[in-house]
């Protein structure tokens, strides 16, 4: 055969050739939107995240032409684009040829506290009472206000004790947008004394003396990390202290853990607690920036952040800019704080292999301070006040005060301010005692993560390191009440879909372990052996505390409340 009557790679006939490079192309229409979306700033590949959002916001789904466009904006592949746009719960990945969702997005929660007000039965009913092409009925995990539960988000709007009438009246309202409450703004803040302690360590001379005397008060005071892990905060802030700069600080506001919403309850009534706090933690370690990491669930605390940033910068109490806000997009597993920074580094939220620990190699590979919203908002009342406040409280041996996260079946669900020490019984007595015509069962001490301990365990004092020779911890202070009407092992398999959902696959024991374990536990008779071979496999080779952790409600249960597996 001639070598001229061969078609080779390059070889075509007329007008078969091709006209563009391989892939997808980029659409001019696409990328004029996304450019306007992104206006006239830096295009700064941290932020991707925040560039989907606001594709997100705008025409309800993340297109593969937009997509497309970001990546070309940004001069990054479309592989690492999509990649984290479909980590992410709250972004809608559309296909070519795929048809977008409806313009309105129904969510109802159906977490342990959701579920026992009857979110699988409200769920139904607005399936039935909705049109599927108008509406979209999903469902999702906690939203961080149990106390009100069951709880939908039409949008942006969070309606508490639902109802699918309430509901229904909702979206025929269009009233989808965010319900701010009413907090203390800068000005009132300011007029009762708000930020004076911080002006007077700015003002002070001998930096390092004024820091060793702040982290004493801190050390005397008691206060330790009040975001699950417990490690003493002025301690931490020496690690971070002690590395070379350029150093930042991070807030872990991304409050997910079922049942838990204490933070959420400061921020919308006093924002300047934590926002001085977090100002004087950022002093102690001379942070260059500040990011705030918050959960998209908490939409109406984003928008009082956002307002009151601005007010800060505009009274010249900060740099325009030192202060970052930056909002997560459905993912529990980035309440880890490794996690968190990749995420504010606009990545996916794919937990650290440690060491280095962040406090050495965080943001940008610099050494981060990660402190909790309540830690920071304690800050500000212990250097006001005094360690006193705290170490002066005592019972049961312990000292200081915790917000308990209250939930389920009491009268009076809400955050209580008690003693470190406090009990179960305590703690259903401030919450206003069981319901009527309900008795006391069992109870979560911390979240999911902590499992389900039963009502004759109700002398224990809930409080760091006092749980830990129960086979559990005090983690977040999300206490959910159950009573006769529930059963254990149905709370245990809600924990664990928890789990399945949001574990982030990055390592084998938890990918597969949760999605094996909630097949296990659907059995009307649990094979406890292999149960408990998975849940060893899972605790000890798991690379982060949501795998390690997971197997607690599978344990407890297995131990405590045998009679019903």
């Amino acid at each position: 055969m001639a070598l001229d009557d061969r078609k080779g790679v390059w070889k075509s006939g007329d007008g078969k050739g091709r006209r563009t490079t391989k892939g997808r192309q980029l659409e001019d229409g696409a990328w004029a939107e996304v450019q306007a979306l992104l206006g006239e700033g830096p295009r700064r590949r941290d932020l991707l995240i925040e560039y989907l959002h606001r594709i997100q916001d705008k025409f309800g789904h993340l297109s593969a032409a937009h997509l497309r466009a970001l990546a070309e904006e940004l001069r990054l592949s479309q592989a690492e684009v999509y990649e984290v746009a479909s980590f992410y719960a709250h972004f809608d990945v559309v296909r070519e040829g795929e048809t977008p969702p409806p313009a309105l997005t129904i969510c109802v929660c159906d977490s342990l506290s959701c579920e026992l007000a009857g979110a699988q039965a409200l769920k139904s009913a607005l399936e039935q009472g909705t049109d599927p092409t108008q509406v979209r009925i999903l469902r999702a995990p906690c939203m961080g206000r149990c106390d009100t539960a069951p709880v939908v988000e039409l949008g942006h709007h969070h309606i508490d004790h639902a109802t699918p009438e309430s509901v229904l009246a909702a979206v025929a309202a269009g009233d989808t947008h965010a319900h701010v409450p009413a907090y203390e703004a800068l000005d009132a803040y300011r007029t009762a004394g708000g930020y004076a302690t911080l002006a007077d360590l700015r003002a002070t001379r001998n930096a390092d003396a004024e820091f060793e005397r702040v982290q004493q008060t801190l050390l005397d005071a008691g206060l330790r990390g009040l975001g699950g892990a417990g490690f003493p905060s002025g301690r931490k802030w020496g690690f971070v202290r002690a590395e070379p700069g350029p150093r930042y600080l991070a807030v872990n506001g991304d409050e997910g853990e079922p049942g838990t919403f204490k933070d959420r309850y400061y921020l919308e009534r006093t924002p300047h607690l934590f926002l001085e706090g977090m100002l004087i933690a950022a002093w102690a370690v001379e942070a260059e920036r500040c990011f705030i990491y918050m959960r998209d669930e908490y939409p109406a605390v984003l928008d009082i952040l956002a307002t009151e940033i601005a007010a800060l910068e505009a009274a010249d109490l900060i740099k325009p800019g030192y202060v970052e806000l930056r909002r997560g997009a459905g993912a529990y597993i980035c309440g880890e704080e490794s996690a968190m920074i990749e995420s504010i580094e606009g990545k996916r939220g794919l937990p650290r292999h440690r060491p280095p620990f962040v406090a050495q190699v965080g943001i940008f590979n610099r050494p981060t301070l990660v402190n909790n919203v309540e830690t920071l908002l304690w800050v500000t009342r212990i250097l006001r006040e005094g360690p006193e406040i705290l170490n002066t409280v005592e019972l049961n041996g312990r000292k200081g005060l915790r917000s308990y996260s209250v939930s389920g079946r009491v009268k009076n669900p809400g955050v209580h301010l008690l003693p470190a020490g406090s009990t179960i019984t305590d703690i259903i007595a401030a919450a206003g005692g069981m319901l009527d015509g309900h008795t006391f069962k069992a109870y979560q001490p911390g979240g999911p993560s902590s499992g389900l301990l039963p009502a004759s365990m109700h002398d224990v004092p809930l409080d760091f390191d006092t749980l830990q020779p129960h086979g559990t911890f005090i983690g977040s202070a999300a206490v959910v009440v159950l009573s006769d009407h529930d059963r254990a092992r149905d709370a245990a398999l809600n924990m664990l879909r928890f789990f399945e959902d949001e574990s982030c696959g990055q390592c084998t024991p938890c990918r597969v372990g949760c999605e094996k374990a909630v097949k296990l536990m659907q059995a009307d008779t649990w094979d406890q052996p292999l149960l408990t071979e998975l849940c060893t496999a899972m605790s000890d080779a798991s690379i982060c505390g949501l795998g390690q952790a997971a197997p607690n409600p599978i344990r407890l249960t297995m131990k405590h409340f045998a009679d019903e597996i």
